[in-house]
Formats: C-alpha cells, structure tokens, sequence
C-alpha cells in the first residue's frame, strides 16, 4: 500500500520516513541556500538547514499481508506540483502536524480533504510538549470529527508505526462494506 507523508516545511516528514523505514530511505535533502530567502518561511524553524526537494521513500512491513510504502512530500509552496504525483494511489496521509507553526497545516489537510484521500493528523511532538489541547488543533484546523488526531514523535520508529498502524485502520474504516 502506497502511503504519503505530508505537511508544511520543516513539519518532520523525512525524519518519520527515515524513523520507521525498513530499508535506508531515499532522501532528496538539499541545503538551504541564500537563494531560498525571502521564499522559504523559516519562522520557528531557523535551525533548518536543508529541506526536501522531490520526494522521501521509505518501506515498512506492517504484516504478512501488509507492506506501506511511503512517500514523503516537499514542504514548500514551490514543490506542490510533486503532490498530485506522490498521492496517486495512495490509500491514505499522514499530514504532520507542528503547532509552533500551525498555519503550515492547512494546504495539507485541504489537499487531502479535496481529493477524498483518507488523513490522519499526526502533531508531531519532537520540539516538546505541546501547549495546545486535541480540541484547540482540530477547531484550528477545521478537522472533520471523522479524521484521526494523534501525537507522535516522528523521531521515535515505534511512534511513527503506531502513526501508520492509525492510518491504516482509519483507510480501512472507510472502505464500502462487501457483501
């Protein structure tokens, strides 16, 4: 099953590939140069020093029957037309969630919302803890009840999958019933 990690710049999307991926992930990190400002918003993430400018792709087996492959989306504005790529067939996104810089979210979680791919909102915790409650981030970012809000460290493999392992089930969730 193919599966997107998403969400604004510097939201942690390549450090949850590279956390939980079986296989070294591929990366396309490159630095941040002079010619990225003014054009890259760096605010609260000035320790940034590279950013990804294609995709990430990573795997993990999640069962016997069960292998996600993921791609990691580019955070910036300039990249978006790699999106329409990275979700095609995609079963569902993750969208990254960092509420230091929340605004960041939204082009995500609309991305997804429009295109009928299932999401989970995962708020990444990395940076500590997080001073806003469940029902602060989902009335901000306008979340429909049905989508999945979670925590998680995108540093930490077992977080991560238990991120994927949520996506999964709200994917499937959603199937039509058979008969």
């Amino acid at each position: 099953m193919k599966v997107v990690v998403a969400g604004g710049f510097g939201t942690g999307k390549t450090t949850l590939v590279g956390s939980v991926s079986e296989i070294p992930p591929l990366v396309t990190e490159e630095v941040l140069t002079q010619a990225s400002v003014g054009v890259d918003d760096i605010t609260g993430v000035e320790g940034k020093t590279s950013t990804t400018v294609a995709l990430d792709f990573g795997r993990i087996t999640i069962s016997n029957d069960v292998v996600l492959y993921l791609f990691g989306t580019p955070g910036q504005d300039r990249f978006w037309f790699i999106w329409d790529e990275l979700a095609q067939g995609a079963v569902g996104a993750i969208v990254l969630v960092d509420t230091r810089r929340l605004g960041t979210s939204f082009p995500a979680v609309d991305y997804f919302e429009r295109r009928g791919i299932p999401f989970v909102a995962a708020v990444n915790r990395f940076y500590g803890e997080c001073p806003y409650t469940e029902e602060e981030i989902r009335a901000a970012l306008e979340l429909d009840p049905t989508v999945p809000l979670l925590w998680c460290d995108a540093r930490d493999r077992a977080s991560s999958k238990q991120a994927l392992i949520e996506l999964v089930r709200h994917a499937l969730s959603r199937l039509p019933a058979t008969a």
